[in-house]
């Protein structure tokens, strides 16, 4: 009883059915006849029938020929709609950004002025380790965030690429005491409670990083608070609670807020490009392009002497 027929078989079967002439279908299907020949025994074989009876003026198809070549059209048909499905480029990659206002925004623009006939379609999901289960789950394509701050186990099924050390700045009321310098020392902070997300269980790379530089420092994470949607119900909340807010260099204008570069040291926000391992596409091939030519032209990469980066980040950026 068969099982598994291979489409080219079938493809084999149909050319000559159609054609009635081993010779034609071995040209359409630009095969040698020998070899058509061959697939043509070894699907008789494997269907346990005669499909062609052959003379030498003349090919003709068997009761059990007839009966196969409707079947056999349908599942080369299903076989070709399948494989023009997922051929590469045949549809969308769906790329997170995170924010309008980000790095990963920045590379998509770039791509699609690269690669005008690839589309990309934006997401905005807030925070990688939300966006890492939609990837490794089929549901995105690719998104941008800090590695370090996923598990292990996510880690493994992603492809990744640094793309950028952000650095880090902090949003203040705009009468707050800091809000008048040109920038912020970090030990300038203590005793101050930075917004960092917590709570937001889809942002967790975030406030990760934050517990980490404000440890020993005398900073603390303001308590949780449900994820917040959108920049103006942002900028609200954080209005009514009067609280500075941890950013970077790529963060939304909050409307009664100023944004400092936090110095001395530079905190560094490190943003990868993630993908699902064994992803191809030539928007991944456009977004690695992009990726390349803006970190280039803005020194993405280049460290501040003196910095601050988590061990951890540099190690998986690989210095």
């Amino acid at each position: 009883m068969p099982y598994d027929i291979e489409p080219r078989l079938l493809r084999a079967f149909t050319a000559v059915a159609e054609t009635l002439h081993f010779t034609r279908a071995a040209a359409r299907l630009y095969v040698a006849q020998q070899a058509l020949s061959r697939d043509i025994g070894r699907l008789e074989r494997e269907l346990g029938a005669r499909l062609f009876v052959r003379t030498t003026r003349r090919v003709e198809l068997t009761a059990d020929g007839e009966r196969l070549l409707p079947y056999a059209r349908r599942a080369l048909e299903a076989h070709d709609a399948l494989t023009a499905a997922f051929t590469a480029g045949a549809r969308p990659l769906l790329v997170d950004v995170g924010a309008p206002v980000s790095t990963g925004n920045q590379v998509l623009a770039e791509a699609r002025r690269a690669a005008p006939d690839t589309e990309l379609f934006a997401r905005f999901q807030s925070g990688l380790t939300g966006a890492a289960a939609e990837v490794l789950a089929g549901r995105l394509d690719v998104s941008f965030g800090r590695v370090a701050g996923l598990e292990p186990a996510v880690l493994a099924g992603l492809g990744h690429r640094t793309v950028r050390y952000e650095p880090m700045s902090v949003l203040l009321p705009e009468d707050h005491p800091l809000a008048g310098r040109d920038a912020v020392p970090l030990g300038a902070l203590e005793g101050e409670t930075l917004y960092a997300a917590a709570g937001n269980a889809a942002t967790a790379e975030w406030t990760d990083l934050a517990a980490l530089l404000f440890a020993g420092r005398g900073i603390a994470i303001a308590p949780p608070l449900p994820p917040i949607q959108g920049a103006a119900e942002f900028t609200r909340v954080m209005r009514k609670l009067g609280c500075a807010v941890l950013g970077s260099v790529e963060f939304i204008a909050m409307p009664g807020f100023v944004s400092r570069p936090i110095t001395d040291p530079v905190p560094l926000a490190p943003v990868s490009m993630v993908w699902r391992a064994g992803l191809r596409h030539p928007g991944l091939d456009a977004l690695h392009g992009a990726v390349a030519r803006l970190g280039a032209a803005g020194q993405w990469l280049a460290r501040p002497p003196g910095s601050w980066l988590p061990e951890r980040d540099a190690a998986l950026a690989g210095g």
